[in-house]
């Protein structure tokens, strides 16, 4: 979609008309050379534009690149999109693709991104012309062409559009038809608008945690306080105090019993007034009343209203300022403006009681300076609800009158020049203010100080958000409209749904969402970029029963709370998000991802089944697509041999084929009968036949075919290998590994590892995990291999015929080397990791020089095997580096020796990219994205923040290991000596020191205090490890030989003793002794 169109288009008709134009086909045969033929066909000649291209590419190293602090602003300001997407577009598939300059590559937009249904309709024709002139599928350049003639890229680099054809062409046949290009770009945005829909997922936690209520009057509403606290009063006068998890903690009847011959007091509303600790209640006898919001004591009282409060609001204006304010049944909006709140409640509590109540008038209450009150004539039927934006500095309210369903108006009027100018004269005249007597009766505002709002059957609820710049209304007509609270001419949408009238309705500005609730107990949430539909608890569901009275969502919480004949909670259950200093690649454990050197893009897999692409030059999301596997989790995946096809197994039993860049399935490999679940697979070339060979819990090496040209979606293996039904594995197949031509190695969870003859398929050798010293069995032992790696370099080279080709996992975080050319045995054992954690990856470099190693609790270890395991006699390998690169189980770890980078992914959740040399460059989907070859881009020298602070991570110290200092331990023969021959000059070496020791012996001994003299690196680290050393003290000291005695618990009450009669009281014998200085 161009970046100039505001909206994708709904639908085609109407779009597939165009103007009559010349052929592309024309004018291809046009700018190509005499004597030159369309391409494809023999002695082809280079277009003018693949030649510029290729002058671009030559010329690119001449030019000069961008500094280091331009590459790092480009990456943090990049353009922003406004179509559907996930990420910049992947890096080209070589070097020669690439601009030397990085900063050049930041900016580029997809191609697909690009096409419009205009567009699409152009690139149809051209296709059909090249169809006509003999041409049924395309080659790649004339694909460039025709993308750039109908799209007007003029200035696009080819790279680009390669990359497009090559992800069209994942079956390496080198020409696309029309039907391919079409369904590519319907399946790329097909999923991506489900990954969108996945990133929303939402819910209501089902059924309701309900509360049942005793039988009484209806809850008005329900309200909450900043600790949480969920506050609901009847009408009766009822109040409860609930936890947020519906526990009652209070509860308590506010009003006093009247006798029976007098009606009984009702309440109308209630809000609360937090500032102040005070709960506002609106009455039937025309009261607003005021009481303590902890012990619910009565305050005071405003008496004597014009009208019955039927709806309140409360909000804070200013320093020691609020506005209370309420609808009535004649359409009216009173306002209760006052200043000095704190000063004029308590003028107002010492007033004369009714009923136990503080009373003041209305008439009263409005001759104070503090106090303004203000009525709008603002409905033609009674106030709905009323309600005060802060953001706005305005006053919402509503009724069921259509003319004036909902009006956003000013608290004062706007000012009256003619009357401030009269007033001015006044005060010149009569040399001091005025005051107007108070005017209760209702007003109309000016035009010019309200918006009105017109709406069918009028409104019963609303929302509005400042920061989403949008009103929501709902009412008797079963609607939700959404407004932009400036234009009241129409709707921006109109949300259908709910069958009976809408009673609530929120806005989740946080969430981008809409609550609504309607009078018969269902519940909707509502997503407002999609202006969708997200969830819907019905009753039956939610088991909410009974008439409606009162709602509320709080937020903070993200709770739902429904008052009806029971009390109900609905918890709001969203796609578990990290914590804000955690950054994580996907919501779900990341099982298995891998690298694709043809697109540069890494590919990883989760127990979610969910698949997405990451463009390895940034880091950044490209593509992604679900449910690959249904419900079951991806357990393994490899790339073919082209790295554009990717084929992944689950716990479902079943390997799937895909086209990665748009999420097509191109094929399903599947066994007949029961299938279990595949843990490892890879694509193999034996002679000119490509295989895909996976294993599993069915304990068998099953093969397929590779043959994209077969129609057939589903394919069956081929009949199994003969050895492998006689003499195979007995325990799950965990993993498999490849050595070109025709060698094959697996391993089970038993920890038996089988050579296989890949053209024969018959075993060449087998041996079993070697147990670790002290164990004559492998009970309570984990025994099994969850990675094997071939040294290719020595697998078939006659100089190694007796050294280890094999590496495989072993017992306790070991390492073992195998002979496989001389009948199996094993050549030398390493122990690689520190926590002797199972090591669950390996991976060599491609000279087979560095070995790396992860482990189960995400450390890397790498070590230089060049002249390790090499025959009968070697030495143990050089340590290269170890850092810990994740905090759980490490899944996958993949070199990339042409970047000289480290690919790892993990169980908690993230993909990281590391250098080879352990500095952190980035994890998969931060906020910043990074340049691979840009080192200043990088998050090193930072760590992750979940592995800095982990308690594995910590360095190696003796005393967290348990081991004595040894500048610190004291000898046997210093501590005879210490006991033997006792000085009489210190107290320090007495046997037995005295019980009494002064400060003075205290203050030598700390003077004395001598600490070990320690050399090395000057790394931060290091200084803060030798900071915590105990000092050497030489021997026990003063203080380390102190006597303590328990004390005795003294009584709780005890008369205080009258030291005056004993002369020794400290008050009267200072007195005493000034008497007496007088005195003299």
């Amino acid at each position: 979609m161009p970046l100039g169109r505001k909206f994708r288009p709904s639908s085609a008709s109407g779009k597939l008309q165009t103007q009559n134009g010349t052929s592309i086909l024309g004018e291809l045969w046009s700018t190509e050379e005499p004597g030159a033929t369309i391409a494809g066909q023999e002695n082809c000649v280079e277009s003018p534009v693949v030649s510029k291209a290729a002058n671009l590419v030559a010329n690119s190293d001449d030019r000069h690149k961008s500094p280091e602090w331009l590459v790092r602003e480009l990456l943090k300001h990049d353009n922003r999109r406004h179509s559907v997407t996930f990420g910049d577009d992947a890096q080209v598939n070589t070097r020669l693709r690439y601009s030397s300059d990085p900063a050049l590559t930041l900016c580029k937009l997809k191609i697909e991104q690009k096409v419009s249904l205009e567009n699409l309709l152009k690139i149809k024709v051209a296709f059909e012309e090249f169809e006509m002139g003999g041409l049924r599928s395309l080659d790649q350049m004339n694909f460039g062409f025709i993308v750039k003639k109908c799209l007007g890229l003029k200035n696009t680099n080819d790279a680009q559009i390669q990359e497009l054809f090559v992800k069209i062409d994942y079956s390496n046949r080198g020409r696309i038809v029309w039907d391919e290009f079409c369904t590519y770009m319907q399946l790329e945005y097909e999923e991506m608008e489900e990954s969108v829909a996945r990133r929303k997922q939402v819910a209501f936690t089902l059924p309701a945690t309900v509360v049942p209520l005793c039988h009484g009057e209806p809850i008005l509403r329900v309200n909450s306080t900043p600790d949480g606290t969920i506050i609901t009063v009847r009408e009766d006068g009822t109040v409860h105090y609930w936890s947020h998890d519906l526990t009652l903690k209070k509860s308590k009847s506010i009003f006093m019993e009247r006798p029976v011959n007098k009606k009984p007091k009702w309440a109308t509303d209630f809000v609360p007034m937090i500032q102040y600790n005070k709960l506002i209640i609106g009455t039937g006898d025309r009261e607003i009343q005021l009481y303590e919001l902890s012990s619910l004591e009565p305050y005071c009282q405003i008496s004597a209203l014009e009208t019955v409060p039927l709806q309140l609001d409360y909000c804070y204006t200013g320093p020691d300022e609020c506005c209370i304010l309420y609808g009535d049944a004649q359409g009216s909006v009173n306002i209760i403006l006052i200043s000095a709140v704190g000063e004029t409640l308590r003028l107002w509590k010492k007033l004369p009681k009714i009923e136990n109540v503080p009373n003041i008038g209305i008439d009263n209450a409005v001759l104070s300076q503090n106090v303004t009150c203000i009525r709008w004539k603002v409905h033609q039927d009674w106030v709905t609800k009323v309600q005060y934006i802060e953001d706005i500095r305005a006053i919402v309210s509503t009724s069921n009158h259509e003319a004036s369903a909902l009006v956003i108006g000013c608290v004062l009027p706007s000012t009256n020049i003619e009357q401030q100018m009269r007033e001015i004269k006044e005060v010149s005249r009569d040399g001091k203010t005025k005051r107007a007597p108070p005017n209760l009766a209702p007003q109309a505002r000016a035009s010019c100080d309200q918006t009105v709002f017109s709406i069918h059957k009028g409104v019963k609820t609303f929302d509005i958000c400042k920061k989403q710049n949008l009103l929501v209304t709902g009412g008797m007509d079963r609607l939700i409209r959404m407004w932009n609270p400036y234009v009241p001419g129409k709707p921006t949408s109109i949300l259908k749904g709910h069958s009976t009238p809408i009673y609530y309705l929120c806005i989740s500005s946080e969430d981008k969402l809409i609550f609504s609730v309607s009078m018969d107990n269902i519940a909707k949430i509502w997503d407002i970029q999609d202006q969708c539909c997200m969830f819907t608890a019905h009753p039956k569901s939610s088991l909410i029963r009974g008439d409606m009275s009162a709602c509320l969502y709080s937020p903070p919480m993200k709770t739902m709370y429904i008052a009806a004949d029971s009390i109900a909670v609905l918890s709001v259950r969203t796609r578990s998000q990290p914590q804000g200093h955690l950054i994580a690649s996907h919501k779900e454990p990341v099982m298995c991802c891998g690298y694709s050197e043809e697109f540069r893009q890494v590919v990883s897999c989760t127990k979610g089944s969910v698949v997405k692409v990451w463009d390895f030059d940034s880091g950044r999301q490209i593509f992604e697509f679900g449910e690959a596997h249904g419900s079951s989790a991806i357990t393994c995946m490899a790339f073919d041999l082209k790295g554009r096809r990717l084929v992944t197994g689950g716990r479902d039993g079943c390997l799937k084929i895909w086209n990665f860049n748009n999420g097509q399935c191109l094929k399903i490999l599947k066994k007949e009968g029961d299938c279990h679940e595949v843990c490892d697979c890879a694509y193999l070339k034996v002679h000119r036949n490509t295989y895909i060979m996976s294993v599993g819990w069915d304990r068998r090496i099953n093969i397929y075919r590779d043959s994209p040209e077969d129609p057939h979606h589903f394919q069956r293996p081929q009949p199994p290998w003969h050895d492998d039904l006689e003499n195979g594995h007995k325990e799950d197949i965990l993993c498999i590994a490849q050595c070109p031509p025709s060698l094959l190695a697996t391993s089970s969870y038993n920890g038996e590892i089988i050579v296989w003859n890949l053209v024969s398929g018959h075993i060449q050798c087998r041996f079993p995990n070697p147990l670790p010293p002290g164990y004559n069995n492998g009970q309570g032992l984990d025994t099994s291999v969850s990675s094997i790696i071939f040294l290719k370099s020595r697998a078939f080279h006659v100089e190694f015929s007796c050294a280890g080709c094999l590496v495989s996992s072993g017992t306790r975080g070991s390492i073992n080397f195998w002979n496989v050319l001389n009948g199996g045995k094993i050549i030398a054992n390493l122990e690689a990791s520190r926590f002797q954690h199972q090591i669950t990856k390996l991976a060599v470099t491609k000279d087979d020089t560095l070995i790396y190693a992860a482990d189960q609790v995400g450390y890397i270890y790498v070590y230089n095997i060049k002249k390790f395991a090499l025959g009968a006699e070697h030495l143990p390998p050089k340590t290269e580096n170890y850092w810990r690169a994740h905090t759980r189980n490490v899944t996958c770890l993949q070199i990339v020796d042409n970047d000289q980078v480290v690919l790892t992914s993990s169980t908690d959740c993230t993909v990281r990219l590391w250098s080879a040399y352990g500095e952190f460059i980035g994890t998969f989907g931060q906020s910043m994205n990074w340049s691979i070859h840009t080192p200043a881009s990088w998050n090193h020298p930072a760590v992750p923040y979940e592995i800095l602070i982990d308690p594995l991570s910590m360095p190696v110290h003796p005393i967290l290991d348990g081991k004595p200092w040894k500048s610190n331990a004291i000898s046997p023969e210093q501590m005879e000596m210490t006991t033997v021959e006792p000085k009489s000059d210190s107290h320090s070496k007495l046997r037995f020191p005295p019980l009494s020791i002064s400060d003075k012996d205290i203050e030598e001994e700390i003077k004395t205090m001598c600490y070990p003299e320690e050399h090395g690196k000057r790394l931060r680290h290091e200084i803060f490890k030798h900071a915590i050393k105990p000092p050497n003290h030489g021997g026990p000291k003063a203080f380390h030989t102190l006597k303590y005695f328990d004390m005795d618990d003294a009584p709780t009450t005890c008369e205080r003793p009258d030291l005056s009669l004993a002369g020794i009281d400290p008050f009267i014998a200072s007195s005493v002794e000034l008497e007496c200085a007088e005195s003299k």
